[in-house]
Formats: structure tokens, C-alpha cells, sequence
């Protein structure tokens, strides 16, 4: 009969368990620092001996790393999704831009749409909550607040669909926008219609969000990141327009010489 004696489990074993699916689902992040280890030993009711063993072997797997006088943090395992050659690749090409946002609207459409369905009370009130500080942040015309507060807000909604692979593979491509490999973000905030525009595109989608309609709030994000599309484009025209124009400026004394 294929049937086996159940072995106990180490506790250290338990305890590598569960901070695995805490990093897996996304919930301990990328350099993020773990508590100390009296109080991590505390929360989690095992002893200091069973709690080093579960960090070392963590450690091993590459998913914590130890920093000298500073504690123990989650490894940075999000760049590897990417070569450096290919994120150079990224910087210098235009058509980059637009196959990421092309990426994005897809993904984070089919997100929204499984946060509508599947996101928790809870997951709904952190996308409100991060919401709410947006808002504030563009009253007060604090732009670069905004601009980081709406990477959160899209990566609120990626949480919430609860796909941990869709979530460490959005959450690598967030993490190249935060560096500006696509595109600077910062610019997008500094036009107050710009702004005006895109904090109303948010607000419909936290709205469709919170009405779980699953249908509105992908076609939310879909037209929010069509416009974002939109204004790249124009900026990029705009900035290649006044290229040619200095370059003529230049040439008018050869043209017609004093």
C-alpha cells in the first residue's frame, strides 16, 4: 500500500515555509528588512536556534541576505528577469516605450479585471487607501509624491488579482520605470491637464474597482494607458520637432550671412 508514516516537520523547516509564500505572494518585498530576530523568534513562537537554521537555508536559496551591523533583508531578485544588455537595449530604442506600454495595457487590464472578480475587501481597500493619498499628494502639487503614488496604485491592483507570477514579472517591470529605463515619469506630472487627466483616470478606476465591476474597470485601465500612450508620443514628436527647428535656427547665418 503507498502509504507512509507522517514525519514531523522541523520547525525550521515550517519557518521557511512560510516566509517562501510570504516573498512568493509578494508580501515581503524586494529589500525589504525582516524584524529582528528575537521578535521574528516572538511572532512566529519558535526558538532562535530553529529561526537561524531557517534563515541560513534561506539564505542559500538566494531569497534573504545578510548586511553587516544592519539585520537581514529579502535579496533583490527582481533584476533578473532581465539581462543589463537588454535593459540598455530598453533605454535607447523608442519603439521600447511602446511595446512596454502596449505590455502593460494588456496585463494590467486582464489584472484589474480579475481584481473586480477575485480581490478581497481588504486587497479593495488598500487600492483605496493608496487612492485617497494620490489625491491629496495632487492637491498639494507634490508631483513627485503623485508619481510614485501611482506606481503603487497600479501595483495595488496587480496584488489584488492574486497571480504571483503576473505580480513578480509586473513587479520587474516597475521597478526599470522607477530607474526611468522607458521613460521619465516625473515629466508626465509636471502639466497640470496632464495631471488633472490622469488622476480622473485613476479615480475611474478605483471606482470600477469598488463597484467589482469587472468589465469597467478593465476598460479603465485600458483607456488610462492608451492616454499615457498618447501623451509619450506627443512628447516625443514635440521634443523631435524642436530639434529640426534649433538646427534650422542655427543655419539662418549661412543662409543669409551679414
Amino acid at each position: 500500500m503507498p502509504f507512509q508514516k507522517i514525519q514531523t516537520e522541523k520547525l525550521s523547516i515550517a519557518v521557511v515555509r512560510q516566509i517562501e509564500l510570504l516573498i512568493l505572494r509578494g508580501i515581503l518585498r524586494p529589500g525589504e528588512r525582516l524584524p529582528s530576530e528575537r521578535e521574528l523568534a516572538d511572532r512566529m513562537g519558535v526558538s532562535r536556534p530553529s529561526l537561524r537554521d531557517a534563515i541560513a537555508e534561506l539564505q542559500e536559496q538566494g531569497l534573504l541576505t545578510a548586511k553587516a551591523g544592519s539585520g537581514i533583508y529579502v535579496a533583490e531578485v527582481l533584476g533578473s528577469a532581465f539581462s543589463p544588455a537588454l535593459i540598455r537595449l530598453f533605454g535607447s530604442h523608442e519603439e521600447a516605450v511602446f511595446d512596454y506600454l502596449s505590455f502593460r495595457r494588456d496585463l494590467e487590464g486582464l489584472a484589474a479585471e480579475r481584481a473586480a472578480r477575485l480581490g478581497s475587501t481588504s486587497d479593495l481597500k488598500v487600492v483605496q487607501a493608496i487612492f485617497d493619498r494620490m489625491e491629496a499628494a495632487h492637491d498639494r502639487s507634490a508631483t513627485q509624491d503623485e508619481a510614485q503614488l501611482d506606481a503603487d496604485f497600479h501595483m495595488a491592483i496587480i496584488e489584488a488579482s492574486h497571480n504571483v507570477i503576473m505580480l513578480h514579472m509586473m513587479r520587474s517591470m516597475y521597478d526599470l520605470l522607477r530607474q526611468g529605463v522607458f521613460y521619465n515619469r516625473q515629466m508626465m506630472f509636471q502639466q497640470r491637464a496632464t495631471r488633472e487627466a490622469i488622476l480622473d483616470q485613476h479615480r475611474a478606476i478605483n471606482q470600477a474597482l469598488q463597484q467589482r465591476d469587472p468589465f469597467k474597470s478593465k476598460q479603465a485601465v485600458e483607456k488610462h494607458l492608451s492616454f499615457v500612450e498618447t501623451c509619450l508620443y506627443e512628447q516625443q514628436t514635440s521634443k523631435r520637432n524642436d530639434e529640426i527647428a534649433k538646427q534650422r535656427l542655427q543655419h539662418l547665418p549661412m543662409m543669409w550671412p551679414d
